[in-house]
């Protein structure tokens, strides 16, 4: 979700730092009463704090609403906060245990059951009660807390970098994920993704924010609710560069300007391999009703771009919101920021990335280097650990015509991932011959001090020249399927080549897991049209989504009879990869056709506990 701030667009850019600069003096008496190190207790003291005793909130005319960033954070000294959130299986519910660490000692502390209930934080974590200028209570509400949220140090003896991962997963078939507040640090409170705008009319208002009694009893928090002063103002997105704020102007692009920015993604988007699908395919993903407003803008009226926003929380769905129609966002980037740069056209335009003082969890991640050179010597598959690829059931699935650029057709859409349980990661090195359009892949295997020790041709790698994506893709990496109610094939999708970016973070808790992975930034994780050689690398824990708005991520079902199909998303479907498993590659959605040419209707049945399309 956006956030409003009144800052300039620099100020913007740079307003966590400031936050958490606050945050430094605010806590400053905190840190002066820590416990020495020698005689600390293995539960880490929490405190919520507010970085700051007053702030301002914008309120836009054309869209009202106000997004609470109220400045508060969550302090863990003497120790980090550190939870586990992990399900068996999709059968099974999501439990939450607390991991305590007291020198080499390690003990955990299993949470009440039916506490969390999916992966996106801890729910009803702070109250929020916002009081106007005569004291009446306007507002009262509580908000989910993100331990991975944007956060910074609070004192200079704090761990240099937090060892947490950034932000926490939504994908609704997530595994596994890992929360914490390293010690020394501060976690900002603020929903940020997960938060809806309140309605507040322009005016002064007092914000009181406390931790819910549950929260304060399970984990020692004391009662000490922050007061912040809020001052609401009335902005419009008409205000121009010269009005004294950085909201630069925003009207309506023209339709067609619109429909090229939806049916195009910027320079880091990532789409099918169109060379090896029906021409068909190509415009159904974009009319899916998840992507309602590209798809509504792609059909001839103007898309209302998003207000300026601030980056503040880090709070988002996933890393980048998988190869969607937008530049994706680096870790933990928010959403807000990510509409601006869209709008922009340009991701580097939104200067992202850490700099001193400003640890937010933007960071754009690096791509991973390639090898110098294309491997000589035999080619050997060693006997150490492989990486061990998963598909998970296909999710964001919907049906729609083929509107004006394929009339007459019918698609069903989905989103899909494919992810790495470990215990090794997929490394894939494409090599270009001079004057030849493929490259050459191979699949690299290293021992278990991270060395090099052996290598094996898999297939190769293409350049996709199409405006909007350039860039290359590892062939056969995946297929999609839809099967008929007896388990037998009736569709294929031409989607068969993946540019490999670690976009969701499934399974934070296998072995190995990496909880930083480099190659997130779909901008840099698949190489330019100029480039001699790729890494593309899929990090152990992290999967891959590619959403239902994308060519290729949709079946022709104009010709199909009503009634019950499955949805298949089959990793590695050649077996070129080498794998620990390859019986696991797999998964199957359930889903029932009906309605009638033009008006086709889908209904996905819950994935045994997960009930979610």
């Amino acid at each position: 979700m956006m956030t409003r701030s009144p800052q300039g667009r620099t100020n913007r850019l740079t307003r966590p730092s400031i936050a958490v600069a606050a945050a430094v003096a605010v806590t400053a008496g905190v840190v002066a009463a820590a416990p020495d190190a020698k005689t600390a207790e293995p539960s880490p003291k929490l405190s919520l704090i507010a970085a700051s005793t007053s702030v301002t909130l914008d309120s836009w005319k054309e869209d009202p609403g106000v997004y609470l960033d109220l400045g508060t954070y969550l302090t863990s000294e003497n120790g980090a906060i550190e939870l586990k959130v992990t399900r068996k299986s999709y059968k099974d519910p999501v439990l939450a245990t607390q991991v305590l660490r007291n020198g080499k000692k390690t003990t955990t502390k299993a949470l009440p059951a039916g506490l969390v209930k999916d992966f996106s934080g801890l729910p009803d974590f702070a109250q929020i009660s916002v009081t106007d200028a005569a004291g009446k209570t306007v507002l009262k509400q509580t908000e989910a807390f993100c331990p991975n949220n944007a956060s910074g140090r609070v004192r200079p003896d704090a761990p240099a970098n937090s060892k947490y991962p950034q932000s926490c997963p939504v994908n609704p078939f997530t595994l596994g994920s890992v929360w914490g507040v390293e010690n020394g640090w501060a976690s900002n409170t603020y929903a940020g993704y997960y938060a809806k705008p309140v309605q507040l009319a322009a005016g002064t208002y007092t914000a009181k924010i406390s931790v819910t009694k549950k929260y304060r009893d399970l984990f020692g928090i004391a009662n000490k609710p922050q007061s912040v002063k809020v001052t609401v103002r009335e902005r419009s997105w008409e205000e121009g560069e010269g009005s004294g704020s950085a909201a630069r102007s925003a009207a309506p692009r023209s339709s067609q300007s619109a429909k090229s920015a939806a049916g195009h993604q910027g320079h880091q988007g990532h789409g099918g391999h169109e060379g090896h699908q029906q021409a068909a395919d190509a415009p159904a993903a974009a009319h899916s009703g998840n992507a309602a407003a590209s798809a509504h803008a792609a059909h001839g009226a103007p898309a209302r771009p998003e207000a300026p926003a601030a980056r503040t929380t880090g709070a988002t769905p996933t890393f980048n919101v998988g190869h969607g129609p937008y530049p994706p966002a680096p870790p933990a980037l928010p959403w807000a920021l990510k509409k601006e740069s869209l709008q922009r056209q340009a991701f580097s335009a939104a200067k992202v990335g850490d700099r001193p003082g400003q640890t937010d969890g933007s960071r754009q991640a690096p791509a991973a280097e390639p090898n110098a050179k294309r491997p000589t010597g035999k080619a050997t598959v060693p006997d150490v650990p492989k990486p061990d690829l998963r598909s998970l059931p296909a999710y964001g699935i919907t049906v729609s015509d083929g509107y004006e650029d394929v009339p007459g057709k019918d698609y069903l859409a989905f989103s899909a991932n494919v992810w790495n349980a470990g215990p090794a990661k997929l490394v894939v090195d494409g090599f270009r011959s001079p004057g030849k359009e493929l490259m050459d892949a191979y699949q690299y295997f290293y021992d278990a001090k991270g060395k090099q020790v052996g290598y094996t041709p898999t297939g190769t790698m293409e350049w996709d020249p199409r405006p909007g994506h350039e860039h290359w893709h590892f062939t056969d990496f995946a297929s999609y399927r839809l099967l008929k109610a007896d388990k037998k094939e009736s569709v294929r999708s031409g989607k068969e080549a993946f540019c490999l970016a670690n976009t969701d973070a499934v399974d934070y808790t296998v072995k190995n897991a990496n909880w930083h992975p480099d190659n997130t930034d779909l901008s840099t994780a698949c190489g330019q049209e100029n480039s001699i050689s790729v890494r593309e690398v899929l990090d152990v824990g992290s999967g891959d989504t590619y959403t239902q708005d994308l060519p290729g991520q949709s079946f022709d079902i104009t010709g199909l009879p009503n009634g019950t199909y499955y949805i298949q998303v089959l990793a590695n479907p050649e077996n070129r990869l080498k794998e620990t498993n390859y019986k696991n590659n797999s998964a199957l959605r359930k889903v029932v056709l009906g309605g009638k040419k033009g008006a086709r209707t889908v209904k996905v049945p819950a994935h045994h506990l997960v009930n979610a399309n």
